[in-house]
């Protein structure tokens, strides 16, 4: 296929892809009130428990609307993944041998689900992070909360928990490739064990 001929097709599919996102943040649109009540909780729960003010602070005039926009373009992404991921897939196959294709498909069945196992890992773990970072407000103290700097923090976590659970795939990947032997994996063990215990810790 000549180079024109795969930039049309590059733009077609991230037309696609991006209409894909667009509904998907349409259905996140509506379905902010209910997310952001589930986000607040946790924060509730310890105001409640420990009798102090946590809650989220809206610090501008258009800092909840900005809220909602990226509370549904997160939602949409996340919604939609199967759709723009199928795009990109039918981009990328027609340039793939029989067995690259076969390893592709394995990697997507067992990286898909591992992210989103990752992601809702992360949403358990959310009020136990939020406990446990809010436990060093002095007592008496108001914490007050920026909600850009709280949606942040969740988009984190969300991500960091979904590619943690991905790490698994892509080491498989790197080694099938070439680009990172089995040996250099193995040799790298005790920090990943250290890397373990700190992220547990926290």
């Amino acid at each position: 296929m000549p180079l024109r001929a795969h930039l049309r097709e590059l733009r077609r599919r991230l037309f696609l892809a991006v209409i894909g996102i667009a509904l998907g943040a349409v259905v996140g649109w509506f379905a902010y009130h209910p997310v952001f009540e589930a986000l607040i909780r946790p924060l509730q729960r310890v105001a409640a428990a420990r009798h102090q003010i946590v809650a989220i602070n809206f610090s501008g005039l258009a800092a909840s609307f900005d809220m909602q926009v990226q509370v549904a373009l997160f939602l949409g992404v996340l919604v939609s993944s199967p759709w723009w991921i199928g795009q990109l897939w039918a981009f990328v196959t027609p340039g793939l041998t029989r067995r690259e294709r076969r390893y592709a498909v394995l990697f997507l069945a067992v990286g898909v689900p591992l992210f989103l196992a990752g992601a809702a890992l992360a949403w358990w773990a959310l009020p136990n992070a939020v406990t446990f970072l809010t436990a060093f407000t002095p007592a008496g103290a108001t914490n007050l909360i920026d909600a850009q700097t709280y949606m942040a923090f969740v988009m984190r976590l969300i991500l960091a928990f979904g590619l943690a659970f991905l790490l698994p795939v892509v080491m498989v990947a790197l080694n099938l490739a070439g680009v990172v032997r089995a040996r250099t994996w193995v040799g790298a063990w005790r920090w990943a064990v250290v890397a373990i215990f700190v992220f547990a810790a926290v």
